[in-house]
């Protein structure tokens, strides 16, 4: 008796044993079970766990997925994220029925309601994180990937069940250790026309879209690459957005971040962390609206322009970099006589109508009888939104939320007074005319060369025979040749396949040199290659002596060159890769100049300085930057600096001031003498660095700087601080961590001091070193700087340039990271 009563405990015991394994090792839950806290069910293949979880120092529960055996912890769902549980007492209560209740103790605070009886029900993790309710029949009744938080994950739809009329977004947590509902929320809208839209509230931040069959309009870092395949379904009862992974093994989710980010993550086991493979928002010209109706927006300075046939609505705004007002048309339309404008690579605007349905499709001159018959139709293309070949799309109202692309984008057909149609016909004969003339002109010149370089060939010839070669003479191929020697040279093919045939993926970058490419060489060292474009401004001239100068430099602080590729038409250069981009990437980035703590940018502060120096005192030739700004401090993986770009670099003598007639550089770090007379040295560099150095402390640009109360730039607001005693108001309100003020208020004496107006008060680098390192020196008190307020209109930047320098050649860059 007591051995059959000993068995019958045994088996008891082994029974339950059994049963909390099953729910706590398993990746299913079974009707009249429970999951308490401290017990998890666990995908098939180990990636996803299902429990209850903390964060940080926090004593809130919740209950949610998140990848298994990863650190750093990473939630990928969260059920409770605005009611959690303030104890370890929570539970998930599974009944015969199918229902799913999680109590906080004995507070019922969330469920899962069926609206059928299920046969034998039962609750499972999958292993690409949903979690799912099924039964018998082995439809999900309900799954977790309909109630999206903040992250998409593989196969995951963003947008619209039309069948049920179920929305799926995703929203922002409120901080990174609160899975609370944000302010963010990132969604597919509407069904009609679909577009991604990013809002914050109710206020759109950011747009792209409508989708056109391979992409949505302005968002270029969403279409098919090595790591991922975007899918776009419309159906009659789906229209979603989800993409697939290439190689199932890499982990990799789709993130709205508290601060309003949309970033595309993966793991990568090397280094054992999340890399972001794309961030959606690029640049401000991804900002929603921000040129205002019928503006366009670019990627390089002025940002905002108006359209072809439009005006801005209000100069004196936009001359204030205020565009929010937009344009307006110069020519009023009549309805009866418009017609219609081609505008090539366009992020399509907002508020698109669908003319026809899914089932009918219009060819591009049916959409444009279409728009003519409305005459409030001001805009039309024909995408293919649902697959069926194309659908026309319309605009009605003002144009708003435009941008111009330099690759990819759409065509826009906007709506145009017929004297403006007749105006633009007119400048295009006119412009053919003046083709003709120079294409006639050029190929007589070229005869007259062919003979005169014929000639000249002959008299070579002749002179070699005779012995009497003048050795010192040198074709300007063989002279470059010669100046190469010391560089590696690399073959086109190399090049190309280190970067995937120069891929839209691998672009990182453009300047008004060309395009920018991260690559890989078969050694494993990644490498980042400048392609010298060949509409670029800058020519061979410039690249040649980027190679010349750049091949003599060593220095720590300074972009390293690993050779370049001269074949056929292409000429490139060959960088090491910086990972962390550029100093203006962080630095005028809102979210992440957040974390650029103060001892890394003093730390910048002191690297450009050095670099700086080398390449005015220490370096084999003297060498003057003439372009040192943010965009071309690249960081590498520490955040050290190093100065880039010496496209448009001199070799400096020992006279201490030359003079040019071509005046190069970028609006807001040219010293005053460069810009106005063309007169450049050491001092001129050591303007722009003082420049950097207010910028650095700041986190604002000196060129477009705002402030309500004046009409100062950067440097004037700067001074105006000092002088009123204030200098740490200067510092960027942004900038989170400890940091010393006596170290502060230095940096910005000496910015001063490097930026003021005569040349021969400002400090050589070698000083700038010294004040910066020995704290017992007494730094003299600074003088008025130069440009206190903006040199030029913001509206028209060559015009206004060209009619103040009308001595010299000018050619201003743009602001835009290499």
């Amino acid at each position: 008796m007591k051995v059959s009563f000993s068995l019958t405990i045994c088996y008891v015991f082994t029974f339950l044993a059994f049963r909390i394994l099953t729910a706590t090792a398993a990746d299913t839950l079974a009707a009249n079970n429970t999951l308490k806290d401290g017990q998890t069910l666990v995908s098939s293949g180990q990636r996803f766990e299902f429990g209850f979880f903390s964060l940080r120092n926090s004593s809130h529960r919740y209950l949610g997925i998140w990848y298994k055996n990863i650190d750093p912890f990473t939630v990928v769902w969260v059920a409770n994220r605005d009611n959690p549980i303030t104890s370890s007492s929570g539970s998930l209560v599974f009944n015969h029925q199918g229902s799913l209740s999680l109590y906080n103790g004995t507070v019922f605070i969330w469920f899962v309601n069926v609206s059928r009886v299920l046969n034998n029900p039962i609750f499972q993790l999958l292993d690409n994180g949903n979690l799912v309710l099924t039964d018998d029949s082995g439809d999900y009744i309900w799954e977790s990937f309909d109630y999206i938080t903040d992250t998409l994950l593989p196969d995951m739809k963003l947008g619209w069940n039309l069948k049920t009329g179920l929305k799926r977004n995703m929203t922002s947590w409120l901080a990174t250790d609160d899975p609370a509902t944000g302010e963010f929320t990132f969604s597919l809208d509407p069904p009609e026309a679909p577009e991604l839209v990013l809002r914050k509230g109710n206020q759109k931040e950011y747009r792209w879209g409508p989708w056109d069959g391979v992409r949505f309009s302005g968002s270029d870092e969403l279409r098919s690459n090595p790591v991922y395949t975007p899918e776009f379904n419309s159906s009659r009862e789906e229209i979603y957005y989800t993409f697939k992974v290439v190689d199932s093994s890499i982990l990799s989710r789709f993130v709205v971040t508290p601060q309003g980010l949309l970033q595309y993550l993966t793991w990568t086991n090397h280094s054992n962390g999340w890399a972001t493979m794309v961030t959606l928002q690029r640049d401000s010209c991804d900002r929603y609206e921000s040129c205002g109706p019928y503006g366009k927006c670019y990627t390089d300075v002025p940002n905002c322009r108006c359209l072809s046939g439009f005006t801005p609505k209000s100069p004196e705004n936009w001359r204030l970099i205020d565009w929010s007002d937009g344009c307006v048309r110069k020519r009023n339309l009549d309805c009866e006589n418009d017609g219609f404008v081609k505008y090539e690579r366009m992020k399509l605007p907002d508020n698109s109508r669908l003319v026809t349905n899914r089932n009918f499709s219009l060819s591009l001159e049916e959409c444009e009888a279409e728009c003519l018959k409305n005459c409030s139709c001001m805009a039309y293309t024909r995408i293919d939104i649902h697959g069926n070949g194309g659908d026309c799309v319309t605009w009605f109202g003002d144009l708003v939320d435009m941008k111009y692309f330099s690759n990819g984008g759409n065509n826009l057909y906007i709506r145009m007074a017929r004297a403006e149609l007749d105006a633009i016909a007119d400048a295009k004969r006119k412009k053919q005319v003046r083709v003709a003339v120079l294409t006639t002109t050029s190929i007589v010149l070229g005869m007259l060369l062919g003979v005169i370089g014929w000639r000249i060939f002959l008299k070579r010839k002749a002179k070699r025979r005779a012995g009497t070669e003048d050795n010192s003479y040198r074709d300007i191929n063989d002279e470059t040749q010669e100046e190469d020697l010391e560089l590696p040279l690399f073959e086109l093919d190399v090049v190309s396949a280190a970067t995937n045939k120069f891929s839209f993926e691998r672009k990182i970058g453009e300047g008004g040199f060309g395009p920018v490419y991260q690559g890989v060489l078969p050694t494993g060292q990644e490498i980042a290659v400048k392609r010298l474009s060949q509409n670029s401004g800058q020519g061979l001239r410039e690249f040649k002596n980027e190679v010349i100068l750049i091949s003599k430099l060593q220095h720590r602080n300074l972009v390293k060159l690993l050779g370049c590729c001269i074949q056929r038409e292409e000429r490139m250069l060959i960088y090491e890769y910086q990972s962390n981009k550029s100093l203006d990437h962080f630095l005028f980035d809102k979210t992440r100049r957040k974390f650029f703590i103060w001892k890394k940018r003093f730390d910048i502060v002191i690297g450009i300085a050095r670099g700086l120096l080398y390449l005015h005192q220490d370096s084999r030739v003297r060498i003057i930057h003439r372009d040192l700004k943010a965009s071309n401090i690249l960081l590498d993986d520490e955040m050290n600096p190093k100065i880039s770009d010496f496209g448009i670099a001199r070799i400096f003598g020992e006279q201490t001031q030359e003079r040019t007639k071509r005046v190069i550089g970028t609006y807001g770090y040219m010293s005053p003498e460069y810009a106005m007379s063309g007169h450049f040295s050491m001092k001129s560099d050591v303007f722009s660095y003082g420049v950097l150095v207010l910028e650095i402390v700041s986190g604002k640009k000196n060129w477009g700087f705002y402030h309500p109360d004046h009409d100062l730039n950067l440097l004037g607001h700067s001074w105006k601080l000092w002088n009123e005693g204030k200098p740490l108001e200067l510092m960027d309100e942004l900038m989170e961590g400890t940091f010393s003020e006596k170290e502060v208020v230095r940096c910005i004496q000496v910015g001063l001091l490097c930026v003021q107006q005569r040349v021969e008060d400002r400090p050589t680098m070698s000083s700038v070193l010294l004040m910066f390192s020995n704290e017992s020196m007494i730094v003299p008190q600074p003088k008025e700087p130069g440009f206190l307020t903006e040199i030029s209109s913001c509206g028209d930047t060559s015009s206004s340039v060209n009619n103040l320098y009308t001595a010299n050649e000018v050619t201003i860059t743009d602001l835009s990271g290499r």
